[in-house]
């Protein structure tokens, strides 16, 4: 899909802002989070502004393409074969 993108935040990344939960950029005026107890369907200008924000942050972070891949990949290789799911 044209409208989603896919990136990687390595785990060796110095964030900014720690990843807290899920959370679903619909467009500017609807997100949708995940917390421990709820779904929360987020609407009013300052929860979307925040979360943009954090996402903006967390984008620079993030890998995507090749380097995604990449990766994925020497993360793969660090593990046991036994530990994978196929």
């Amino acid at each position: 899909m044209d409208t989603v993108e896919l990136g990687i935040i390595p785990l060796g990344a110095s964030l900014k802002t720690p990843t807290a939960n899920g959370s679903w950029i619909l467009d500017d005026r609807l997100v949708i989070a995940e917390d421990w107890h709820a779904e929360l369907w987020l609407e009013d200008a300052d929860s979307v502004a925040t979360y943009l924000k954090v996402w903006r942050t967390l984008r620079e972070f993030a890998v995507c393409g090749a380097d995604a891949h990449n990766v994925v990949n020497r993360v793969r290789r660090t593990l046991n074969p036994r530990d994978l799911i196929v």
